[in-house]
């Protein structure tokens, strides 16, 4: 049988790379430049991120698309060009608020739909490729490769965005969007090019209605108590992405260049996160799945409240450094979360690891939604009643350090039951 290559792997992990370099402008560039340059309130831009990923609930039907019919690499490529089209969009809808607010945010609505409708089709489509394709065997490492790959993007993109940045214009950002989101499709294009062809995929051509393929899943324990596991997770890991930023500018006097390039650190230790679980785990064989989740996801919840004490310290503070190691702590829980993740994909009934996969991805997708708007309503709320922009968010950064916290016990008592059993679920095994 013909499975994907390593190199078939990392061709496919481009693909990743460009969908997380795409998206991070769209989640924290747009994002700080509505809360602190237009002065827009923090829960509009929370309600538009929050839109693209509530449209991400269509994950499951893209996933049983993928299992039922085929030809990923179409969805693959058509999703990846819808969303660079919604945050070429979306980056020139900036312009409009000024003059006209209601303008803007209609055409951004419109925006982050096909954003949201573009990381779904692609994504999902993506992983059930790699899910059905790749030799059970290295499905771990595939997920681990694939997901450091869509880090690097993240970084790498927000650090160059944030140096080509200064000085700051509309006219400026557009361009660098423009460059950016071309380059992402032409090489999703050259890099997933002909790799479906060339592997052995078995056809499940079938008239199952997507609820009653739906419904099977569902009533697998572990599907369920793995989907309750990711949404809280997620939820806990995404309701810093809208609110550090501008907690950037207005606290510690970022400039847009500077935020920009926060966020490109903050991956930066993700990505270190995840390599060192990835070789402790895997090369010098140092603790389980569940012992690297909950570690994870304790230190994240200390970093969190660093962050929150340096706010009340004053704007000289390193706040770099303490994001940084928030990454690095983040990028431990994820590696495990998606190694796991891509294992479990084909575990039970099979023919359904697309629809596995799309359950998953919605419940992060909703998670991550929820959590972001969360997040930057909490500050809107917190920023009157404390009277203290540092006040605000540092108490919104407490409330995610003690989602982490639970996310730790959780992990503790789902994965120590079902999943560290599996010696095949570290990363890179």
């Amino acid at each position: 049988m013909r499975t994907l290559t390593w190199l078939d792997i990392v061709r496919l992990g481009c693909v990743q790379m460009c969908l997380g370099s795409i998206v991070v402008l769209t989640t924290s560039t747009l994002n700080r430049l509505m809360v602190v340059e237009l002065a827009l309130p923090a829960a509009l831009p929370g309600f538009l991120v929050a839109l693209h990923y509530g449209i991400q609930v269509t994950r499951p039907n893209w996933g049983f698309r993928s299992d039922t019919r085929g030809n990923r690499t179409a969805f693959i490529i058509g999703g990846m060009v819808a969303l660079a089209l919604g945050a070429l969009v979306a980056t020139a809808a900036l312009g409009l608020f000024e003059s006209s607010l209601g303008l803007g945010l209609t055409i951004s609505i419109v925006a982050y739909s096909l954003i949201g409708l573009g990381v779904g089709a692609s994504g999902t489509s993506l992983l059930a490729l790699l899910a059905t394709a790749t030799e059970p065997a290295r499905r771990a490492a595939a997920a681990t490769i694939t997901w450091l790959m869509m880090i690097a993007g993240i970084a790498i993109t927000a650090i160059l965005v944030g140096w080509m940045l200064e000085p700051y214009s509309h006219g400026l950002l557009v361009s660098i969007v423009a460059v950016v989101t071309l380059a992402a499709s032409a090489l999703t294009i050259v890099a997933v090019w002909g790799i479906e062809r060339r592997v052995d995929i078995l056809s499940h051509s079938e008239s199952t209605p997507f609820w009653h393929g739906f419904r099977e899943i569902w009533s697998e324990r572990q599907a369920r108590n793995f989907t309750a596991f990711v949404f809280l997770s997620m939820t806990a890991y995404f309701m810093q992405e809208l609110i550090l930023e501008p907690y950037s500018g207005l606290v510690f006097g970022f400039s847009p260049g500077q935020s920009t390039s926060l966020a490109g650190a903050q991956n930066g230790g993700v990505f270190f996160g995840m390599v060192l679980v990835g070789v402790a785990a895997t090369g010098l064989r140092l603790g389980s799945l569940r012992s690297w989740v909950i570690a994870g996801c304790i230190g994240s919840a200390l970093m969190l409240t660093i962050i929150s004490v340096l706010g009340q310290l004053g704007p000289d503070m390193p706040l770099v450094a303490a994001v940084v190691g928030l990454g690095a702590f983040n990028g431990m829980f994820a590696v495990a979360a998606i190694g796991s993740m891509m294992a479990l994909a084909g575990d039970g009934r099979k023919a359904r690891e697309g629809t596995r996969m799309g359950l998953w991805g919605a419940a992060q997708a909703i998670a991550a939604g929820f959590g972001g708007l969360a997040g930057a309503a909490s500050v809107d709320l917190f920023r009157p009643l404390l009277g203290s922009d540092a006040d605000a968010f540092g108490t919104v950064f407490l409330i995610e350090a003690g989602l982490f916290v639970l996310s730790a016990v959780l992990a503790y008592h789902i994965m120590g039951r079902e999943l560290t059993r599996r010696p095949d679920l570290v990363p890179g095994e």
